[in-house]
């Protein structure tokens, strides 16, 4: 979450979606939880010495040296979405939507500063409500490659000539399955190294009408009731996704590896950075296996065994990399603040509970040798 400090005293936005089904208790633990990151901060502030040394110690990424601006449309996801995007190794600037920023895309393309991409944020309302077509002419003019979340998708298909429509049911915090299409299993798709069906986090009532998707357009990733979830453009670096990569209802390994895919294939150079295939070969090490033998090694290290085959793959998977990650020192679970700590903890589906951090320290190490 975003502090905001004013005269000494700081304030975080945390509330929750409220619709006609939602349950009034887990309405109000959310509101909790996304307020615990700025008490937890509050209990356990660090001298500036110590921040300095944590990003010093950061192990280097295979996109360093990459600039993006992530274009905000005022979306409490905007932060998280930053950060997923720091952790791929570039260098992010968030810039609040309107002409300040396009002015300011542009002095940086004059200056010969072009930034490697632009990332269209999640938001409220409608694509025309911040003027997005503006934003994606600017981005074809000068030739910056684009991707979009959400709201991002919704105005990329507006633009391009498509129709947006309006679900019976709003998907605010609901996960769903989705399916990838020809489109979206190439080579150079957003999705490479992914399982032809996972489960995401969606968040929007409106959505690019599938039959009304201009030909420049094609999907590239479906729900069961035909809902599209992700498209790429046939000629131009384009690509966005309807669902969120960035929330915890995603798993965080495809959620970057989305990430780091647009980052290495949505170029306008003949040939784009390739990916390192390790993190892919990872997933597929356990996708291939019985659901039986999944459950037999996430009992085995202490992990919840409940969940659908995606999420058992994902949990493993995770587990994978970041054990890898301990082993050769590019990983230090002592430099994570206890918010992120809990958040791996949730995201490999540790069961038991931990008191303070060196108790969650000594669990995540458990789970992870």
């Amino acid at each position: 979450r975003t502090v905001k400090i004013k005269d000494g005293v700081a304030e975080v936005r945390a509330g929750a979606t409220l619709l006609y089904d939602s349950d009034a208790e887990a309405e109000e633990m959310e509101t909790e939880l996304k307020a615990s990151a700025m008490l937890e901060a509050i209990d356990a502030i660090k001298s500036i010495d110590t921040v300095v040394a944590e990003v010093q110690k950061s192990p280097s990424k295979s996109n360093e040296g990459k600039s993006i601006i992530l274009v905000d449309h005022e979306d409490s996801f905007v932060h998280t979405l930053g950060n997923y995007l720091r952790q791929t190794g570039a260098e992010v600037t968030t810039l609040r939507s309107g002409p300040a920023a396009l002015d300011r895309i542009q002095k940086l393309v004059d200056d010969g500063q072009k930034p490697d991409m632009i990332v269209l944020s999640p938001g409220p309302g409608n694509p025309t409500d911040f003027e997005l077509s503006k934003t994606i002419a600017l981005l074809e003019k000068n030739k910056i490659p684009g991707f979009g979340v959400c709201l991002g998708l919704q105005g990329m298909v507006e633009h391009f000539g498509g129709e947006l429509g309006v679900l019976g049911y709003p998907m605010h915090g609901k996960p769903s399955p989705v399916t990838l299409t020809e489109a979206g299993q190439e080579s150079d798709s957003i999705f490479t190294g992914l399982p032809h069906t996972f489960e995401v986090a969606r968040y929007h009532s409106l959505h690019g009408i599938k039959d009304k998707l201009p030909d420049c357009l094609e999907p590239t990733a479906m729900t069961e009731d035909g809902i599209v979830m992700g498209i790429k453009h046939k000629t131009l670096p384009f690509a966005a996704v309807q669902f969120h990569p960035e929330s915890i209802m995603t798993s965080p390994v495809f959620g970057m590896t989305i990430l780091k895919n647009a980052l290495s294939f949505l170029s306008y150079e003949s040939e784009a950075n390739e990916v390192d295939d390790h993190d892919h070969d990872v997933v597929y090490e356990f996708v291939d296996l019985p659901y039986s033998k999944l459950k037999e090694m996430l009992k085995e290290r202490g992990m919840s065994v409940h969940g659908t085959k995606s999420e058992m793959v994902m949990k493993l998977a995770l587990r994978q990399l970041k054990s890898e990650e301990l082993s050769a020192g590019q990983y230090d679970l002592s430099m994570l603040t206890v918010p992120e700590l809990r958040e791996l903890k949730t995201s490999l589906g540790l069961k038991g509970t931990a008191p303070n951090k060196s108790a969650l320290i000594e669990m995540l190490q458990e789970c992870l040798a």
